[in-house]
C-alpha cells in the first residue's frame, strides 16, 4: 500500500477509474446508435391498394321500396302481355240497338249463329228493337204505356209488365231503355226455361224458333222466321 493512502480511499479510486473507462467506451457507442436510428427511412404502415369495401346497411324502408319497385315491374310485364283475340259475330248493316243486343247475347253465352238470329228475329217482330215502344206503335216511356204490351218483346201480361218496373227500381235502371230490358229479359222464368237450349249450338232456325215460342208466347207469328233467316245471313265473324 502506498504511503499516505488509506485502504478505503484506494478502493474509491479504483472504482472511479473503472467508471471513467466505461463511460469513455459507452458514450461513443450510444451516439453511433442514435445517429443510425435517425438516418433510417420512414416506413409507412398504410395498407397498399384500395381500401376494403365498407358494408352498407340497408334500412327496412329501403328494402320495402325495392320490393315495391320489383312488384311494379312484374305488374307492368303482366299488363304488357298481348290479349288473345276472340272470334265474335257482328251484324253487317244493322243499327246500334241491333248490334248492342247481339253483343249482349254473346256475352251471356249464346254463340250459335242460328240461335242468335232467331232471338233477334223475334225482337224485330215484336218491337223493331225500340225499347220505348208501346203496343200500337206509340214511342212513350214505361209509365205512360197503360194498355197492351211494352218494350223489346212487348211484355203484355200484368206480372211480366210490372216485373220490368220492379226490376228497374231494384237495380236503379230505366225501364224504358235497351240495357235495362235486356237484363230483365234474362231473369224471367220463361227465358230460364229455354236458355240452355239456346246455348246449345248446331240446331236449325226452325228448331230454335220452337224454343222461342215458349219464351215469348206470341199470338201472331208474323215475319219473325223470315227476319231470323235474314239476320243469319247478315252475321259475320270478326276477331276482336
Amino acid at each position: 500500500m502506498r504511503e499516505g493512502c488509506t485502504p478505503f480511499l484506494y478502493g474509491c479510486r479504483v472504482q472511479l477509474k473503472l467508471m471513467q473507462s466505461i463511460f469513455t467506451v459507452a458514450l461513443p457507442l450510444l451516439a453511433t446508435v442514435t445517429t443510425s436510428t435517425a438516418s433510417l427511412p420512414f416506413i409507412s404502415y398504410k395498407m397498399q391498394g384500395p381500401p376494403p369495401p365498407v358494408e352498407q346497411k340497408v334500412s327496412f324502408t329501403e328494402i320495402k321500396d325495392l320490393k315495391l319497385v320489383d312488384e311494379k315491374k312484374t305488374a307492368i310485364r303482366e299488363v304488357a302481355l298481348p290479349k288473345p283475340k276472340e272470334k265474335r259475330l257482328i251484324c253487317k248493316g244493322c243499327n246500334e240497338n241491333e248490334n248492342a243486343t247481339l253483343a249482349f247475347l254473346q256475352d251471356y253465352g249464346i254463340k250459335d249463329r242460328n240461335a242468335l238470329a232467331t232471338i233477334m228475329g223475334n225482337i224485330k217482330q215484336e218491337s223493331n228493337f225500340h225499347a220505348n215502344i208501346c203496343e200500337g206503335g206509340s214511342r212513350i216511356n214505361y209509365h205512360s204505356c197503360r194498355w197492351g204490351g211494352y218494350g223489346l218483346i212487348q211484355w203484355t201480361s200484368a206480372n211480366r209488365y210490372h216485373g220490368l218496373g220492379a226490376f228497374a227500381r231494384k237495380y236503379e235502371g230505366n225501364p224504358s231503355t235497351l240495357q235495362t230490358q235486356l237484363r230483365y229479359l234474362t231473369t224471367e222464368v220463361q227465358w230460364q226455361r229455354i236458355v240452355d237450349r239456346m246455348k246449345t249450338p248446331g240446331k236449325s232456325i226452325d228448331r230454335y224458333m220452337n224454343y222461342a215460342y215458349s219464351w215469348i208466347g206470341w199470338g201472331i207469328h208474323g215475319a219473325r222466321t223470315q227476319y231470323a233467316y235474314q239476320y243469319a245471313n247478315k252475321l259475320i265473324t270478326v276477331e276482336v
